[in-house]
């Protein structure tokens, strides 16, 4: 049996939405292994790899040798911002905490989002972004004490601080990114290609470009093939072919539940119940970021 666009779509976006349940598992086994540049050297190596083959097997690879100097001024710096220092930071913030506490606070990037599009874009804030922010950095306060709420003492503030940082490192990336006007994985391409000779130069001036033990090979590839390369391919292909991109989004919501699992499962954490509340806000305020602006 055939299967339609909307079936195809579905099937394509919970591919995605898995793929994305397993990096914090993934980041967390890698950097027993590298140090945070290591990994996203070898990721993002590995990222332009899986993204030129695509574009290949696509018909697409061409495309990237048609853009105009603006095309690849703006691939430089968007590089610089996303893979270079985004991940750079996402890294750090892992490095220094659980899983299960970077994870979470990482996904409150849409409410940095929109903070940022009021000076940058000119946007106003609504009420949705009001209350479904107060909502979500009410279980990022949860999240980073740990359920001490009151105590007002912060179990690790540099992994919080770099945690909450690389939302808005991702935020300015997408809003600097609505600019260009190419195909989003040609696009994609050209911003890790560029950023891949500063991603090796700060490697080697810092951690060192050594060959790291297998598993960190493993860890770096699986990273740069699935986190940053198929995910992304298969998650614009749903949009692409659904007719409700509302409801598709809507799945992003099982990821960081899902990851809460396998992060249990493969790193061994023991959930703390202040993480399961704490994400059950957050994830109430994005839900209440989407319905409000949809109503």
């Amino acid at each position: 049996m055939q299967l339609g666009n909307e079936q195809r779509a579905l099937l394509l976006a919970l591919g995605a939405v898995l793929l994305w349940s397993t990096v914090a598992t993934a980041f967390k086994l890698s950097l027993e292994h590298l140090a945070p540049v290591q990994l996203l050297a070898g990721a993002n190596l590995a990222a332009v790899m899986t993204l030129g083959l695509l574009l290949l097997a696509s018909g697409r690879l061409g495309e990237v040798l048609r853009g105009s100097r603006r095309d690849y001024l703006r691939s430089l710096a968007l590089g610089l911002i996303n893979p270079l220092a985004y991940y750079l930071v996402l890294f750090e913030a892992y490095d220094r905490l659980p899983a299960q506490e970077a994870q979470p606070l990482n996904y409150t990037w849409a409410f940095t989002l929109a903070i940022l599009a009021v000076p940058l874009l000119g946007h106003r804030l609504s009420r949705a972004d009001v209350v479904g922010g107060l909502v979500a950095y009410s279980g990022v306060w949860m999240i980073a004490t740990r359920g001490e709420i009151f105590a007002l003492e912060f179990a690790n503030p540099t992994g919080v601080i770099l945690a909450l940082g690389s939302t808005v490192l991702w935020a300015l990336y997408w809003i600097y990114s609505t600019r260009d006007r190419r195909d989003p994985l040609v696009a994609l391409f050209c911003n890790f290609a560029l950023a891949l000779p500063f991603v090796l130069l700060v490697c080697a001036f810092t951690a060192g470009l050594t060959v790291p033990d297998w598993r960190g090979l493993v860890g770096a590839a699986y990273v740069g093939v699935f986190e940053m390369g198929l995910a992304f391919a298969l998650w614009l292909s749903a949009m692409r072919l659904t007719r409700s991109t509302a409801r598709i989004s809507n799945l992003i919501f099982l990821s960081p539940f899902l990851s809460l699992f396998f992060i249990r499962a493969f790193v061994g954490e023991t959930i703390l119940h202040s993480t399961w509340i704490g994400l059950g806000l957050i994830v109430a305020g994005l839900a209440l970021q989407q319905s409000f602006r949809r109503a």
